[in-house]
């Protein structure tokens, strides 16, 4: 590969004060933004903000016990629960103790959160929660609402300078520290590198998404930030834990759209094309069971032949405004969701795994914080609960604003000198065809359903795509990929969103997260591919 100049490029705060890089424009990494203001922060974003972030496209809203009747202890026993027995119970209990101050956070920032005739928050129920307690805006459209709010937020603090179009590629590191990234603008496809640095790195690239074939998640969404993190050195945890949502709709898009739980927290049943209620004989709260006990029903359905259809007909009323963004999906696909069953298939949604960091955000590396669907806090074990993504990210973002406020030096806002906002155009991604090849034995293979052979085959597929890898951004997204696949094969039992055929029961010797770096992982990969 030809080596790539590196322009001497640096933002330069007011003289005096730390300043902050952030990596990603998305929620998380757009609070923390806000929530280190008036500090100097430049923050990264592939594409403009608000766009090309996951967050974005989120349906239902974010999970507190601000209802009349729901507790804080009941939000955490019911994520103890979905989370299939390792869920870090200290962290989901200080997640669920601040998610009213972030609630309030996030009104001060302008999002319209539904309210009742009394003026109270509304709150809505889905899958697995025992309470309502899930706050939206217009019924599905939470996700764009908050995003749209912090980003008129952000252009108007000038202590934040936005970097748009440019791509991180490599974290800098200085005697075991990270000062800063390497990072390439028109997003990614620009010739020079620029060297940015900084007292204080922090990750909010998102998820994994995009490495599967069948996908909720924007292009952006390859794990990129964490194999970025994994080649620095930092440890990763979860890795094997991919969450797929239940009913994405079926029709095709990549992207595919979405048709968010809460249509099942409202009544909407599934139906297989002979009319049968499948879930119900597959689990007692049948289809607001947890997400992979009804993806794996749901999956079953489509590979039997049989296909799977969430019917709303009787459960929604007013479906153009209950649900809008659903609604809209539907009819650009031809389908009357009032009048006819909405096709549905799994699709990869939500990453457990990722960084691993403390409750305060900070990674094993000096000067490299995480927040975001990119880490792994162990708020969410094996399965996350649903709308439990959101509170993570503002939680986190928030926390490691307030431990940053206490480790720098000086609070003046900065002097950018070329302006809050450098904007490039958003380009869309065609996928190389190595990428192409990685997405489909990711889904082959590492999808819903798994087993050691399979894996193997993805792992062997993945080393061979490494060697003839290029670029530094799919160096990036296939250390992910082998992570993801070592950390699946060496878990020899089945667990919330890990499923294997050949080891299908639930094992104690396996009660425990998976904590590893890039260095363990391709020190035990051997073993792993080595058959009886």
């Amino acid at each position: 590969m030809a080596t790539t100049a590196v322009a001497a490029y640096q933002p330069k705060p007011s003289k005096g004060f730390d300043d902050v890089i952030i990596i990603g424009g998305g929620l998380a990494g757009l609070f923390c933004a806000l929530k280190l203001a008036p500090r100097a922060v430049t923050v990264l974003a592939a594409a403009p903000i608000g766009r090309g972030a996951s967050s974005a496209w989120a349906q239902a809203g974010i999970a507190a016990a601000v209802g009349p009747g729901d507790t804080v202890d009941k939000h955490v026993t019911d994520t103890i629960i979905a989370g299939d027995g390792i869920v870090d119970e200290d962290i989901i209990r200080m997640m669920a103790t601040e998610a009213s101050a972030r609630i309030h956070d996030l009104l001060e920032f302008g999002v319209p959160f539904d309210r009742d005739l009394a003026g109270k928050l509304s709150v809505s129920r889905e899958a697995a929660h025992s309470e309502s307690r899930i706050v939206r805006v217009k019924g599905d459209m939470a996700g764009r609402a908050i995003m749209e709010a912090l980003v008129a937020s952000v252009r108007k603090t000038p202590s934040i300078r936005v970097l748009e179009g440019y791509v991180a590629e490599e974290l800098i590191t200085e005697d075991g520290r990270v000062t800063g990234v390497v990072a390439r603008d028109q997003a990614g496809s620009g010739e020079d590198l620029h060297r940015l640095t900084a007292s204080h790195v922090v990750m909010a690239t998102g998820g994994v998404g995009h490495l599967f074939e069948v996908t909720t998640n924007p292009t952006e969404a390859r794990g990129g930030g964490i194999g970025m993190a994994a080649r620095a050195g930092a440890r990763l945890a979860d890795m094997e834990f991919v969450q797929f949502h239940p009913t994405a709709i079926n029709v095709g898009k990549d992207p595919a759209p979405l048709a968010t739980e809460a249509l099942r927290g409202h009544g909407a049943t599934l139906h297989n094309s002979a009319g049968e209620r499948f879930m119900l004989g597959l689990h007692k709260d049948a289809e607001l069971a947890p997400r992979d006990v009804v993806a794996r029903g749901i999956f079953a359905e489509v590979k039997a032949g049989r296909g799977a259809f969430l019917d709303c007909r009787t459960a929604v009323h007013d479906f153009a405004n209950e649900f809008p963004t659903v609604f809209g999906y539907c009819r650009d696909a031809g389908i009357d969701p009032a009048r006819e069953m909405i096709p549905v298939v799994p699709a990869a949604h939500y990453f457990m795994g990722g960084i691993w960091t403390d409750a305060d955000g900070r990674s094993s590396l000096p000067g490299f914080w995480a927040c975001g669907e990119c880490t792994s806090t162990g708020a969410h074990g094996a399965n996350r609960l649903a709308s439990n993504s959101l509170l993570e990210a503002v939680v986190f973002s928030a926390r490691i604003a307030l431990r940053l406020g206490t480790e720098m030096s000086g609070v003046a806002p900065a002097n950018w000198q070329e302006g809050s906002v450098s904007s490039a155009s958003h380009l869309a991604e065609n996928d190389h065809p190595n990428m192409v090849a990685l997405r489909k034995t990711m889904s082959a293979n590492l999808g819903v359903l798994r087993d050691g052979d399979g894996m193997r085959e993805a792992l062997r597929t993945i080393l061979e795509l490494a060697r003839n890898s290029h670029s530094t951004r799919f160096d990036n997204v296939i250390t992910t990929a082998k992570l993801i696949a070592v950390s699946a094969l060496n878990r020899l039992e089945s667990r919330g969103g890990h499923f294997r055929t050949d080891f299908p029961e639930e094992s104690p010797d396996w009660k425990r997260r998976t904590l590893l770096t890039l260095e363990q992982a391709n020190a035990i990969v051997p073993d792993l591919l080595e058959t009886d």
